[in-house]
């Protein structure tokens, strides 16, 4: 007899939404490669407690099934008002229609921390929301599972989602230690289901009329938890094969390592393809600023440094939550007898769309802005975690280096390691061309600096011309090797092509370079706004310039664009330290390769549209998935699968034989549908099962066979294992003929629901009492 599941006593509902609330908790630590800090965990759990709480009060309090999880959700959205809605809640508690505006802004700022962040992530409010979320949502599906479906084995796959999450991110997947914890909570949870299911069904069972045989009050932990260990490790086993097996994708689009991501909505990718933005017949407004003294700096937005011979790409890093923008850090290089004044610039977005924050280099601080903010160690470029520049109202603090031409000229001292390694090396099969070009143009330079300003001064000299067209028309484009190389050929380009070739000559003579990317000092206009100036900028301005490293200074600007932008003092000597340069003429070049990696109109989608996926990472994906489906789908399979096989153990090694072998047949009964009932003995049982069509030749026979044994085992005299009247080839052979006449007697579509959701492995082991003396070893 099966007892009523929505009469279970207050205490047994809060035994197993603790084992919920264990599961889930243990569950959601596996996150913690992922998230930096611990806090997020706490929330989670809080989250995770209050969703519970609320079943189990509903439940308590007699409310329709159906409304429980009604009034689950209503605390969820109670729970994250009281911590994400701020004082826009109505007594703290009840949402608004404020706060649901707070919480559009949040799920908003959560898709971009998703995108924007390397693992492990800063836990800003927009991923805690998410996470809240997310939580809450889960707890729900665990606690209908366990509550209201009784199937606390199916509790695992809500507990598996997080699980499994960090084995698609980075590429250890989830920590060893958090997935034994899960499976321990796992386990804990079906333990507590065995005691409540047997209370319950004790407690029935005292209620009937007739005569009931109770078993021992202490079943064998073996008896209860053999097929609660097969689900818990098949569960987990899958769950860790798949993440190690399924390629992480940390590197690509989900925490921002995408090469093909745009920078911002109108116009630029991380591979400093500004060609198409160039070429707007009418420029698109960017920003505009105000700032005394007429100062008028370039704005940076990141910097390139990574370059593999084809393609120039940024070397994103992981953010610190420590490195907040109120206070940046000295330049790397700067010493302090070079002359700095710190000025302020008051910046306004009008149609900007990005994560990285327009700002000159080095800046000291910036202020007034809405978000989470953050620069980076190496770069000092400045972005965001969970929100971008649209609608930004900002003040900058830059300082003003200004070192002399003497200073650069006397600069020595050792190039740090990180420098050295990022932004010195270039590849061995790189064009002749570039080694000859770089040869000729520096001859005649005493110092590194005399180089730089040389290979600077012949780009901007009258061999080579600005065009936006002719990298187009002539099939060369981006700042590659071979692009770099038609370059020289073809000496006409725009600042991408300046940039990345004087930045590939200053390597090969030694001197580390990088290269900015951003927006030239913009357009003077007639408005005032304090007395200062306004200046705009709009995508006509965006720009790139090489960065050379020099030690005791840092990181120096140079302008090799011709007509573009303004030639810092510094590269103007009074006196010319280096010869004239020659007129290299470029020997043979490479392949054109055209655009390496990018077409320029990938990073021009209008603001709300997205990418286009690579069709082969799509593929992977959709196959993960599949994976994943198929994976979930056996684990019952599987772990019956494991219970059978231990059962025919046990009737070989002779450790209560013909229990294991009745056991096993009660539950191929109950997984086919051919009737489950633990109150009766097996000489009933056997006699309902006789009456069917296929149990009316050898089966029949089998069956008593089993029959019989059993009862000997349950009420006859102990006897030794050679006495035993049946030996286990024959409890195995009579098994088999049982088990076959009961798949031949069913539907299949019952044979189907047997093999991959038997329903004996959601309960059936809890529910069968032992009649007769305790079993030994089952």
């Amino acid at each position: 007899m099966h007892p009523d599941p929505g009469r279970l006593p207050i205490a047994q509902r809060a035994a197993l939404a603790g084992g919920t609330l264990l599961l889930m908790a243990a569950a959601i630590t596996s996150l913690g490669p992922l998230i930096s800090g611990s806090g997020w965990w706490w929330l989670c759990a809080f989250i995770a407690a209050g969703v519970l709480a609320a079943g189990l009060g509903a439940r308590a309090i007699g409310a329709p099934a159906g409304l429980v999880p009604v009034a689950q959700a209503a605390v969820l959205l109670m729970q994250l008002t009281l911590v994400f809605g701020g004082s826009s809640g109505f007594l703290l508690l009840v949402p608004t229609f404020e706060t649901f505006g707070q919480f559009g802004g949040l799920l908003e700022g959560a898709g971009r921390t998703i995108q924007q962040q390397a693992p492990p992530a800063i836990a800003v409010p927009a991923l805690l929301f998410a996470l809240a979320v997310g939580t809450g949502a889960l707890s729900i599906v665990a606690d209908l599972a366990v509550q209201a479906g009784r199937m606390p084995a199916l509790a695992a796959v809500p507990a598996l989602v997080p699980v499994m999450i960090p084995g698609f991110i980075v590429a250890d997947g989830a920590q060893p230690q958090n997935l034994l914890a899960t499976a321990a909570a796992f386990l804990v949870l079906l333990r507590i289901d065995v005691r409540v299911r047997r209370r319950s069904r004790l407690a029935v069972g005292i209620e009937q009329d007739g005569p009931v045989i109770e078993g021992p009050q202490r079943v064998p932990i073996a008896s209860s938890l053999a097929a609660t260990v097969g689900v818990a490790v098949v569960g987990l086993v899958a769950a860790s094969v798949l993440a190690a097996a399924t390629p992480s994708i940390s590197q690509s689009e989900l925490f921002g390592k995408s090469g093909a991501g745009s920078l911002f909505s109108r116009g630029v990718s991380p591979f400093i393809d500004l060609g198409r933005d160039l070429r707007r017949p009418a420029p698109v407004p960017a920003f505009h600023y105000t700032s005394p003294d007429a100062d008028r700096p370039y704005f940076r937005l990141l910097t390139i440094d990574r370059f593999r011979g084809e393609v120039w790409g940024a070397s994103l890093e992981g953010v610190d939550s420590e490195n907040t923008v109120d206070l940046l850090p000295h330049p790397v290089g700067l010493g302090d007898e070079i002359e700095t004044a710190e000025r302020t610039i008051d910046v306004t977005v009008d149609a900007l769309s990005t994560n990285w924050l327009p700002a000159p280099y080095p800046t000291a601080r910036v202020e007034n802005l809405r978000g989470s903010w953050y620069w980076e160690r190496s770069s000092l470029a400045i972005r965001s975690v969970d929100t971008g520049t649209e609608g930004q109202n900002y003040r900058v603090t830059r300082l003003d280096v200004d070192p002399t031409a003497d200073q650069l000229r006397e600069a020595a001292g050792p190039i740090p390691e990180l420098i050295e390694t990022r932004n010195l090396g270039l590849a061995d099969d790189r064009p002749q061309v570039i080694r000859d070009t770089a040869a000729a143009v520096t001859a005649g330079a005493a110092t590194k600096y005399d180089a730089a300003v040389a290979i600077q001064d012949w780009l901007r000299g009258e061999e080579f011309s600005y065009s936006t067209e002719a990298p187009v028309e002539q099939g060369y484009d981006g700042g590659g090797y071979d692009v770099v190389a038609s370059f020289l050929e073809a000496k006409s380009g725009y600042c991408v092509h300046f940039a990345a070739t004087m930045a590939v000559l200053a390597r090969e003579i030694g001197i580390p370079s990088r290269i900015s990317v951003g927006y030239t000092a913009g357009s003077s206009t007639d408005q005032r706004i304090d007395g200062r100036t306004v200046v705009r900028v709009d995508s006509h301005d965006l720009h790139a310039w090489p960065e050379l490293y020099f030690a005791g200074v840092g990181w120096v600007a140079f302008e090799p664009t011709p007509g573009r932008g303004v030639v810092p003092s510094y590269t103007r000597p009074d006196t010319a330290s280096t010869g004239a340069v020659p007129n290299v003429a470029p020997g043979t070049t490479g392949a054109v390769t055209g655009r390496p990696d990018l077409d320029p109109d990938r990073g021009l989608a209008a603001p709300g549209t997205t990418q286009a996926s690579d069709p082969a990472d799509l593929t992977v994906r959709i196959a993960g998935g599949a994976v994943l489906v198929v994976a979930l789908l056996f684990v019952p399979a599987a772990a019956r699968t494991l219970q059978r096989a231990g059962r025919r153990r046990r009737i070989r090694r002779g450790r209560s034989p013909a229990i294991a072998a009745w056991e096993e047949v009660l539950a191929t009964s109950r997984d086919l549908g051919a009737g489950f009932a633990p109150a009766l003995t097996p000489r009933a049982f056997a006699a309902a099962l006789a009456g069917r069509p296929a149990f009316a030749e050898d089966a029949g026979g089998a069956l008593s066979v089993l029959r019989d044994a059993v009862e000997r085992e349950r009420y006859g005299p102990e006897i030794t294992p050679a006495a035993v009247p049946h030996p286990a080839d024959q409890l195995l052979d009579a098994l088999g003929e049982v088990r076959h006449a009961l798949a031949a007697d069913a539907r299949p579509v019952d044979r189907v629901r047997a093999a991959l959701l038997p329903a004996s492995l959601l309960g059936a082991w809890s529910a069968r009492i032992t009649i007769g003396r305790p079993t030994s070893g089952a």
